[in-house]
């Protein structure tokens, strides 16, 4: 299981739907109310926020500052940076627990409860194995190498100690990614952040993890484009579209970061149980209360394919959609209403 660090760039097309207009942040003092919208890069991809507002300096000020609590997520759960706690806990897998800061013990608690949730098909430990593939290059790893660290790949062996807020990996060299759920994590966050500063209504667009929040200024939800996984030109880049109120949308695809190999596509979202590509879907969409369970659902049933994913959905009360290996579309009933198909 594995969702790079910037494997949803452009997964959700939103640039076309989301808005009926946009607003520079320039103007200042009170005005009608607007939408405003500032974009940075951060955890390796553009997070776009978008607030609805009648002050411009309001907007701004609430912005900036989901923008810091976003970068220090990123500083705490960046799987490539020596300095961050995920690094600190990876390099102390089989030595000893990790005592790490309130956030990063929460993602792991969160992470785990997925794990259970969706049969391991959802699995942070599976770092090893997504050092060993390199989709730029088109390297597939040694097969012997892949089984050679299936046994390092196992949520269960990760302690979380509540009370002394530490982490531990129990076997050496274990490793731990959160790229499966650290933006939908941190879209939560800078929601939070947002609200907590007066803002009504907004946006939070991290790659393809999406969180939305009220309505915009014509009353009307957010509306967010579905990419086509199999696009064939400017006309069918959308497959479908969405509106999304109080809740966030996540698309796990195997059209971002993959490579062909005699007739065979190896993109990068990983079975742990196999160390391989999942070959079930070629899209899955999840749509939730929360970034992080929208986040992380979406590679779980990704993962398990659409007959077992749509019923874990369904279990869990959490919308969703898959387009399975052949490129057929398949749906919770409780979406059906909901979307707009444009495709199959």
């Amino acid at each position: 299981m594995r969702k790079l660090s910037d494997s949803k760039k452009n997964i959700i097309c939103s640039a076309v739907f989301l808005f009926c207009s946009f607003f520079i942040l320039s103007a200042c003092g009170e005005e009608k109310e607007k939408v405003y919208r500032k974009s940075v890069i951060l955890m390796d991809t553009r997070v776009e926020i978008s607030v609805v507002s009648n002050s411009s300096e309001k907007a701004e000020k609430a912005i900036d500052k989901a923008f810091v609590e976003i970068e220090k997520l990123e500083t705490l759960l960046n799987f490539f940076s020596e300095k961050s706690e995920l690094s600190e806990i990876n390099k102390n897998a089989g030595i000893k627990p990790v005592k790490v800061s309130p956030e990063t013990f929460d993602i792991f608690e969160k992470a785990l409860y997925v794990s259970e949730k969706t049969y391991g098909a959802f699995d942070i430990t599976t770092g090893s194995q997504i050092v060993l593939w390199d989709f730029t290059k088109k390297i597939k790893p040694d097969d012997l190498e892949i089984k050679k660290r299936l046994r390092l790949v196992n949520y269960k062996n990760i302690i979380l100690n509540k009370k002394e807020q530490t982490v531990y990996l129990k076997k050496k060299n274990m490793s731990a990614d959160l790229g499966g759920i650290a933006k939908g994590y941190a879209a939560d966050k800078a929601t939070e952040i947002l609200k907590a500063n007066g803002i009504r209504a907004g946006l939070v667009a991290i790659a393809g993890d999406i969180k939305a929040f009220g309505m915009k200024p014509d009353g009307k939800p957010w509306k967010i484009g579905i990419r086509n996984p199999r696009q064939k030109g400017e006309k069918d880049e959308i497959i479908a579209t969405i509106e999304l109120v109080d809740s966030a949308v996540s698309t796990s695809g195997d059209y971002e970061r993959y490579f062909i190999s005699n007739g065979k596509r190896y993109h990068h979202i990983l079975d742990p149980k196999t160390g391989y590509p999942s070959a079930f879907s070629q899209t899955a969409v999840v749509i939730a209360k929360n970034g992080y369970i929208a986040d992380s659902f979406s590679t779980g049933v990704f993962i398990i394919g659409y007959k077992k994913g749509l019923s874990l959905l369904d279990n869990m009360k959490i919308e969703g959609m898959i387009i399975d290996s052949s490129g057929k579309i398949h749906m919770t009933e409780s979406l059906k209403d909901k979307i707009e198909v444009h495709g199959n």
